[in-house]
């Protein structure tokens, strides 16, 4: 007796099939009960009077697909993964063996493969659960930044951290590699997206210390009804783009695995371009990788109304996204920046000022402006300080110690001008001079 597997779908036409074959049910009714057509039942319920339950068991079963891949391409594409992309993804893997193989693979073949031979693994990991936040609707909306730190070129250059930007409506992405994420390299970031795409009516980041201060007001600060500021957000204050902060990764989610993609997939596709400086880098994610990231994994906005700002004609990103401070001019003229100098021109003289607060503002290029009420000073940088004169006459200093006259000083001899006498020792001197003044008295 011979063992039949069948299929969930091929039971079930067995059982109903069995049941026109034993006349309880019509062909017609057989046909609305299996959901086939009345042609294909009456071709089914044929070959099942001939072959039995057999007939209804499929015939590709057991054969080979006509699709398949032959096991010598495979062979070469498990070898390609294991010289090449060991670490990648099947996903990754399977569109760089397309684009750079010739390989044309599913992805889900490829893992299937991959975990025949055991070298990909299924990740299962339970997470907490958060509730979805639904996408802004406009573009432009909000725009989410974070710095990744991560070792971007695998040893084969300095550490380095990418400085990335994600349209939350869109997920339309901007990035750029810096040195660390500091205040300039978020200005920079900030000034190259919105001279491509203009300003967004708010930044979402995080808690750092580059977008946010925890120090007091001052009383200046108070009487603008304004909160302590850094550099970052003074800048966005004067833009008028809003600054929200997250309280959590996973609040700003968006970039997180945006971070997370370009820590797979970035880096090994600058391992196989061979690239070693940041400046090629940044070519490379300008050029080529951002494109064909974005034409990956954008989506549709809701709405196709772009809330992007213009950058305003009477505003110079390059005098707003800078370093400012303010500085009292002395009375030499000089204001004193980072240990430096600038001594202020004969051309200022009209504006007084003298013992007033002038604003120093450092480019992000290194070039230095002095700004006094809206007008851009000229000035000279020195090369040193300038030194002080000082108008009082150094004192004279005189000698404490006792004054004994010389042997031959005058004071000592004066006496032998009047009594002249013989030359005598100077203890015979003392003898006769004794005398003389016992005399006297």
């Amino acid at each position: 007796m011979e063992d039949i597997r069948m299929s969930t779908g091929e039971r079930r036409r067995l059982e109903i099939l069995s049941r026109v074959k034993d006349q309880m049910v019509t062909l017609k009714k057989a046909t609305d009960l299996l959901g086939l057509s009345y042609r294909h039942t009456r071709r089914i319920y044929k070959r099942y009077r001939e072959q039995g339950d057999k007939g209804l068991i499929h015939k590709s079963r057991g054969r080979p697909s006509s699709h398949r891949i032959e096991e010598k391409a495979r062979d070469t594409i498990i070898k390609l993964y294991r010289e090449k992309y060991w670490d990648f993804g099947p996903t990754l893997a399977s569109e760089h063996l397309e684009s750079s193989d010739n390989y044309a693979l599913n992805h889900e073949t490829l893992r299937g493969w991959l975990i025949k031979e055991g070298l990909w693994q299924k990740k299962r990991r339970r997470k907490k659960h958060r509730s979805w936040r639904e996408r802004k609707e406009h573009i432009g909306e909000l725009v989410q930044m974070d710095g990744s730190h991560h070792d971007w070129f695998e040893g084969r250059a300095k550490q380095a951290v990418l400085m990335v930007m994600v349209d939350d409506a869109s997920s339309r992405t901007f990035a750029r590699f810096f040195d660390g994420e500091t205040t300039r390299a978020a200005m920079e970031t900030f000034q190259t997206y919105a001279e491509y795409y203009g300003l967004p009516q708010a930044l979402y980041v995080d808690r750092d210390s580059i977008y946010r201060c925890e120090r007091e007001p001052t009383v200046e600060e108070q009487l603008k009804q304004i909160g302590p500021l850094t550099q970052f957000g003074r800048a966005m204050n004067t833009l008028g783009v809003k600054i929200i902060p997250a309280y959590s990764p996973q609040a700003k989610g968006r970039v997180e695995r945006a971070n997370g993609t370009f820590q797979d997939r970035l880096i090994k596709e600058m391992r196989l371009q061979g690239i070693k400086t940041m400046k090629k880098a940044n070519r490379f994610l300008e050029e080529v990788f951002l494109p064909k990231y974005n034409e990956k994994f954008n989506v549709f906005p809701k709405k196709k109304e772009d809330l992007h700002r213009r950058i305003p004609e009477d505003i110079v990103l390059a005098e707003v996204l800078c370093f400012e401070e303010s500085r009292q001019v002395q009375n030499d003229w000089t204001v004193r920046w980072r240990n430096q100098f600038f001594q202020l021109t004969k051309r200022n003289e009209a504006l007084g000022l003298v013992k007033q607060r002038v604003t120093v503002r450092e480019k992000l290029n290194g070039m230095i402006q002095l700004v006094y009420k809206g007008h851009i000073l000229a000035y000279e940088k020195l090369q040193e300080r300038p030194k002080k004169i000082s108008l009082k006459v150094k004192p004279v200093t005189r000698n404490r110690t006792a004054w004994k006259p010389a042997p031959d000083h005058p004071w000592r001899t004066c006496w032998s001008r009047s009594y002249p006498q013989p030359l005598l020792d100077s203890d015979e001197l003392v003898i006769a001079h004794s005398r003389r003044v016992a005399a006297d008295v």
